[in-house]
């Protein structure tokens, strides 16, 4: 008889005869895109396993309806739906039916974030470190000793943003006066000095070698603005001097061009560096804004590509946004030339009507590289001075949400491919 009560006493009382789940949709309804992502990096560094359902409503996002869990949604400003596991089946049904291009990946453990920055004060933000400072997202700095000293081993996921890998101080020459400018060199210097390089371009190219093993060794890359392609260029340029005097007071070598080894680099090929010191450019591989863009921005615009997301995971999760087309922006490196792209590199993201690649991925070894060219999704032509981009005021910015995809891509489970 105490049994049978029991059996009644659970099914009259709704919620404890079945669990509930939390659904944080990535679609309008969403109140804060850029806050979930660091919502769910909260779930997983308290073990929390996350199911991400890719092309699901935005790419949405469910939990267990753990402690706190909620109270920690409320009070970032996510908005959540607390769903019953009725409901939780169906909507797992739905995503894993063949018919439909959507999937599951099990998120389960929290990557361990380096953004290799200098520690001094430049006059420019970087993106990722406005992301993931908003969406609350751990990370630790890292620059050129810490790279030298073997410490990227230490973490999983890397971020590269407004660096000059090739040992041109980011070609500021109308800068060159300037305090931040100076200082800037000057650290570089010393610490080529202190490690034995005679010049900074030995220093950088001693660093890309140390990330080329990370990436090979399994390690994630995601780089934007000039981080990117001025990476390829310092890999193509190993064992040539590629630098005008203006910078490190010798001349180009001679055979510059030839001695370009385009079977080291990550993403490009048959690319031709700028010898112009005073050109704000390193090589045509950026397509840099057409005229008409910048006169009427609105008109510039990239399209993301839709991938199957049951045989093609990572570019989907690459991709998850709740539209299709985002905003251009430019920046040192503005877009990749889709000639100089090499094969087998996934396009992610290009502009129409132009041969202008905005994002793409890769594979190096074990690891994988992401690159996103531009500087700041959210200010379309971002100067030396400006002010830092307020991120509160673009809570559902889908260039912004392609760099948390990122930052999340590292904790997915990984599946079998399915063949």
């Amino acid at each position: 008889m105490a049994q049978r009560l029991l059996f009644l006493f659970t099914i009259l009382i709704p919620g404890l005869s079945s669990a509930q789940d939390i659904l944080v949709p990535m679609d309008d309804r969403q109140s804060d895109h850029l806050k979930a992502y660091g919502a769910v990096f909260w779930a997983l560094e308290r073990e929390i396993d996350v199911d991400w359902l890719l092309n699901y409503r935005g790419g949405s996002f469910l939990l267990p309806h753990e402690a706190g869990m909620a109270a920690e949604l409320r009070i970032r400003g996510v908005y959540f739906e607390t769903i019953s596991g009725s409901q939780t089946a169906s909507i797992i049904a739905d995503v894993e039916a063949e018919s439909s291009n959507t999937s599951i990946i099990r998120l389960e453990k929290p990557p361990k974030i380096a953004v290799y920055a200098p520690g001094q004060t430049l006059p420019w933000d970087d993106a990722v470190l406005l992301a993931l400072t908003y969406s609350e997202v751990p990370y630790e700095m890292i620059y050129d000793d810490d790279v030298l000293d073997g410490k990227l081993a230490d973490y999983d996921w890397l971020h590269l943003h407004h660096e000059d890998f090739t040992g041109q101080f980011g070609k500021f020459f109308n800068y060159r006066s300037s305090q931040w400018y100076i200082e800037q060199q000057r650290n570089a210097e010393n610490t080529a000095r202190a490690r034995g390089f005679r010049k900074v371009s030995e220093l950088k190219s001693a660093v890309v070698e140390e990330i080329r093993y990370y990436v090979g060794s399994g390690g994630f890359m995601f780089a934007m603005c000039s981080g990117t392609d001025t990476f390829d260029i310092a890999q193509a340029a190993y064992s040539t001097d590629i630098v005008p005097s203006e910078y490190d007071g010798d001349s180009v070598d001679p055979g510059a061009l030839a001695a370009l080894d385009f079977s080291r680099t990550f993403a490009f090929e048959n690319f031709r560096p700028s010898f112009n010191a005073r050109e704000y450019e390193h090589s045509d591989i950026d397509t840099g804004p057409p005229p008409a863009q910048l006169r009427n921005p609105a008109v510039d615009f990239f399209t993301l590509f839709e991938f199957s997301a049951k045989w093609d995971p990572i570019p989907t999760m690459l991709t998850q946004n709740h539209v299709a087309t985002v905003k251009g922006f430019i920046g040192q490196t503005t877009g990749f030339k889709k000639s100089l792209i090499k094969p087998g590199v996934i396009i992610l993201g290009e502009s129409a009507g132009r041969d202008q690649v905005k994002y793409l991925h890769g594979s190096f070894g074990e690891g994988t590289f992401t690159f996103y060219a531009g500087h700041d999704p959210e200010d379309y032509q971002h100067y030396v001075y400006d002010q830092p981009t307020d991120l509160s005021l673009h809570k559902h910015s889908p260039g912004y949400r392609l760099i948390l995809n990122n930052v999340l891509f590292p904790a997915a489970k990984k599946k079998k491919q399915k063949t």
